[in-house]
């Protein structure tokens, strides 16, 4: 039954209680039967050793529950910056979210992030106002301050009773009670009370206002409330469920989950108001035996006779070998059968299928339409394949990742650990999309690529611990880029005698610059005909994108640059694809270094908190380290300073702003763009 299923991601900023909030979720719901908590490693979500070690969420974990019959499939995402590819590939597959926001801090930098990733992929949200119990919290700050950022309108479906020390429960203001929790039971068990003389006026104020939101969203409602006549529970809670799905209300809850409190009305919220997979519109795909331009929809139906799943995360086990997290879209996939890689066009055998509980894993015969699950055996997918079968090859959209901006050199210890250590980039480049590795024709080295310090820092322990292969690191390095900056034209003629055989080839490529962010292009402005090969075409477009990667002069990779086959010479009795790869490869190196080319350096976005004291340091801080103030937003006790800076003036940046703001400011850094390296 799909209705009685929600697939829903809980996202934030670090430290607003993400997976504290998932796992009271888990226990309050049977699934564990002891509350693990971060500080002491214990946490059910946080399994990886260095997850428990370094208090942080690093890979989204996924687990599935029940609660009053519905069944949860939840994906918890880490809240540092550094995985911010782990958030973006769990909210494509989500058909909703829970906005998990700190009472004390509201909005925070990487709060704004995920935001607008979840309106990227459309993903209906609510919100829970959490650390209630801390000094200072402030419920309506944090919503007015979601409701001035992100120009959404808000609503109270709880107001919380008293702050800091001495919050002690919430009024739910759609049934008018108080709900208090027990201390003792670890927050299992609840009193639902009248509410006390002293919370009444207050109650009836936001009540109000929760029925004037709500009513100036339905017609219906309207109606009825413009009347004065009354609106039951039920046609509240109607109401609000599609305007949540329709994104244009977002609900708020509070609580404390650290301190077991306002978790079960939480969950109640997910199953009233986040979208069952059939609430959301239908996937998009492209049909690849039509017009590629052509979208196809994918409705979401569990008996459609095509299969059709999304590979959204890659993961290896030590005993399992590769694990395919996958989210189906139309059909049913049983363990044991073929599926056809659409992108790819080959097939591949699902040797079984699991239940994702973690770290734990629970056999399935088959999956459906709607719901997530783990295949094992797939030897060829990587995140963002489709896969479907033969007779309905549909492409699903992939999901994009943003390019990683920091390298290191790494080696291994001895000569013996080189190939495994190869062998482990090969499997950590698979699980993660940002994470890229390279062979340096200068230097030699081995050379890593990631989105951060912390990132690579990461990936670097799990080689070590993991994957036990013994190796060095070096300085941390910017990842440049090359870019054409002019047109240029380059007729390229290739002829080799090779084994006794003549090998030719001539091709006319156009380069071209393209707008900063767009990306490489490759285009075919030749007709194809019967008489050329298709795989000839697919060898000059294999060859083209391999030199996209390669570079221009200094061997960092290409971007923003299109390029154009405008002409070819075929013969039918010497030409070869091996020719033709070649051809395009000398091509695009003239041509290339004909059109201006230029080295790009990373720029990124630089996110500051700091208090109020101190922001006058920390700016000053930004800008000797060549950057640039964008705006500043006054908090209460503080600031929230943006900036842009060159990647390659930041690093030891989080050493100087902790000196000169005694340790209490913190910053973050995402990615921005590409400019001309000055």
């Amino acid at each position: 039954m799909l209705e009685k299923m929600r697939n829903i991601g809980i996202m934030a900023h670090i430290d607003a209680g993400k997976t504290t909030t998932t796992e009271r979720i888990v226990y309050y719901s049977g699934k564990i039967h002891k509350i693990g908590e971060i500080d002491d490693g214990a946490a059910t979500m946080d399994f990886m050793k260095q997850e428990q070690e370094r208090g942080i969420t690093i890979a989204s974990a996924a687990i599935t529950t029940e609660w009053k019959g519905y069944q949860i499939n939840i994906i918890d995402t880490p809240g540092h910056v550094d995985f911010t590819a782990e958030v973006e590939r769990s909210l494509r597959v989500l058909d909703g979210a829970v906005a998990v926001i700190c009472a004390v801090g509201w909005v925070q930098p990487q709060t704004e992030t995920v935001w607008k990733q979840a309106d990227e992929f459309n993903v209906p949200r609510i919100c829970f106002v959490n650390k209630m119990d801390r000094i200072g919290a402030d419920f309506y700050g944090a919503m007015a301050d979601v409701n001035k950022k992100f120009a959404c309108q808000t609503v109270a479906l709880e107001i919380p009773i008293g702050a800091g020390s001495d919050f002690d429960g919430v009024v739910d203001l759609l049934n008018m009670k108080e709900i208090h929790w027990d201390a003792d039971s670890e927050g299992e068990k609840f009193t639902v009370g009248d509410i006390s003389d002293a919370m009444k006026e207050q109650a009836t104020e936001w009540h109000d206002k929760l029925l004037d939101a709500v009513a100036g969203t339905d017609d219906e409602l309207a109606e009825k409330y413009l009347e004065g006549q009354e609106i039951s529970v039920d046609e509240l809670k109607a109401a609000i469920r599609k305007a949540v799905i329709g994104r244009t209300l977002v609900p708020f809850l509070c609580g404390s989950s650290r301190h077991n409190q306002g978790v079960q009305p939480l969950m109640d919220a997910v199953i009233d108001y986040l979208p069952c997979p059939t609430d959301i519109p239908p996937a998009s795909g492209l049909h690849v035996k039509k017009d590629l331009e052509e979208s196809v929809e994918v409705p979401c139906n569990p008996d459609a006779k095509m299969p059709l799943g999304l590979v959204f995360k890659i993961q290896y086990d030590s005993q399992m070998g590769i694990l395919s997290f996958v989210r189906m879209y139309s059909g049913k996939i049983t363990a044991g059968s073929q599926v056809f890689n659409v992108g790819k066009k080959k097939r591949e055998r699902v040797n079984r299928i699991l239940r994702v509980n973690a770290n734990r894993m629970e056999q399935m015969d088959s999956v459906s339409a709607g719901d997530i699950a783990v295949f094992v055996g797939l030897k060829l997918s990587q995140t963002g394949d489709t896969l479907g079968s033969e007779g309905w090859p549909v492409l699903l959209e992939s999901v994009k990742f943003p390019e990683p901006v920091i390298s290191i050199a790494i080696e291994s210890e001895t000569m013996s650990d080189r190939d495994k250590l190869n062998q482990t980039l090969e499997i950590l480049s698979r699980e993660d999309p940002t994470f890229t590795h390279r062979d340096d024709a200068e230097t030699g080295q081995l050379v890593i690529s990631g989105m951060g310090e912390l990132h690579l820092s990461v990936l670097v322990t799990r080689i070590r611990d993991d994957f036990k292969v013994n190796c060095r690191e070096g300085a941390p390095q910017v990842t440049y880029r090359e870019a054409v900056t002019a047109p240029a034209d380059y007729t390229e003629t290739y002829s080799r005698v090779l084994g006794g055989k003549e090998n030719t080839a001539g091709l006319t490529i156009h380069v071209e610059p393209r707008k900063t962010g767009e990306g490489n292009l490759y285009t075919c402005a030749v007709k194809k005909s019967a008489e050329i090969p298709e795989e000839i075409f697919a060898a000059i477009e294999q060859s083209i994108n391999n030199s996209f990667a390669s570079g221009i002069r200094m061997g960092y990779p290409c971007t923003d640059t299109a390029v154009t086959l405008t002409a070819i010479d075929y013969n039918q009795l010497t030409s070869t694809t091996f020719a033709f790869e070649a051809a395009a490869a000398e091509a695009f190196d003239k041509a290339c270094n004909a059109a201006s080319p230029e080295l790009l350096e990373p720029v990124m976005n630089v996110d500051i908190e700091s208090p109020a004291e101190f922001t006058g340091e920390a700016m000053s801080q930004v800008t000797q380290n060549g950057g640039m103030i964008s705006s500043m937003d006054e908090k209460s006790g503080g600031a929230v300073i943006h900036a842009q800076a060159p990647m390659a003036k930041m690093f030891g940046f989080s050493t100087k702003l902790r000196s000169v703001t005694q340790g209490r400011a913190s910053f973050g850094m995402t990615f921005s763009h590409f400019q001309k390296k000055v």
